[in-house]
């Protein structure tokens, strides 16, 4: 599975897991996002999404670093191919490009599969925006946060100003957007941005791995629809959000057969054992 891309790689760690360890696969260039990682991510997601030995997804960056985010080569296509082009064909070009781009990172959310982020060392630019598209996000107390774009001559395009305020307030967010500085990872627990600090890297992918397993030894249909609906309901009232939640249930939950299943595991003390989905 893991041989068919080249910016990135799928490992099972352990077998009969229904963990997935998705990597950013670039060690000795921090991880930098390539031009075709944003073709290969989002494939590699919905490959994952429709295998039904998946129950969960870790992000995590290869060597010593998460992400050093976008690869130079991808910034320098762009004031080429903008200066040796008609202008408003290099505009209709760009725009494209950055839209190829949020679908990439957008991809995560559109997974049903839960997404971790496991977030050592440097974390920068679009990687900061991509781990605010994943649904947890646990580091290790040495690592890096710190969006970049703001230095480089333009505004944040690929999520993090529009994902970024929801988890750490508007003040926070703004803070960090128009600074540009560095947050520490005790600093992201702070203000909201990670869920937890670990004191090492063996320490958080130990921790993110039980966090992983536990939730993937849960009912899959409990677990998709858990993300479904909190990731709808942030655009909707709690009146249309209690509705959404209603009819998604109605639908799902009381006729799969899972909710009995976790009744009867109960009832006789013994770990459930759901469907694969």
């Amino acid at each position: 599975m893991a041989d068919q891309y080249k910016s990135i790689s799928i490992q099972q760690k352990t077998p009969n897991s229904r963990v997935f360890y998705l990597y950013l696969n670039r060690p000795s260039q921090f991880n930098a996002l390539p031009p075709e990682f944003f073709t290969e991510f989002p494939a590699a997601l919905s490959s994952l999404d429709k295998n039904p030995d998946v129950g969960v997804i870790i992000l995590c960056g290869a060597g010593d670093h998460f992400c050093a985010g976008a690869d130079i080569k991808v910034l320098n296509s762009v004031v080429e191919n903008s200066s040796s082009t008609e202008k408003s064909r290099a505009n209709e070009w760009l725009r494209r490009e950055i839209k190829i781009s949020q679908e990439a990172f957008t991809a995560v959310e559109k997974c049903r599969k839960p997404v971790i982020a496991s977030i050592h060392g440097y974390c920068i630019g679009g990687a900061f925006d991509l781990v605010t598209a994943c649904d947890i996000r646990f580091c290790t107390k040495d690592a890096v946060f710190t969006s970049k774009q703001i230095d480089v001559g333009f505004a944040a395009e690929i999520g993090i100003l529009q994902r970024l305020p929801a988890i750490v307030g508007y003040g926070n967010a703004m803070e960090v957007a128009l600074t540009g500085r560095k947050v520490s990872g005790q600093e992201a627990k702070d203000m909201g941005l990670v869920s937890r600090v670990f004191e090492s890297k063996q320490a958080l992918d130990e921790g993110v791995r039980l966090v992983a397993e536990g939730i993937a030894a849960k009912s899959p249909i409990a677990v998709v629809g858990t993300k479904a609906v909190l990731l709808r309901s942030k655009d909707l009232t709690i009146e249309q959000g209690l509705d959404y939640v209603a009819t998604w249930n109605a639908a799902t939950v009381y006729s799969s057969g899972d909710l009995m299943e976790a009744l009867n595991a109960m009832a006789q003390k013994r770990k459930p054992h759901f469907s694969k989905l």
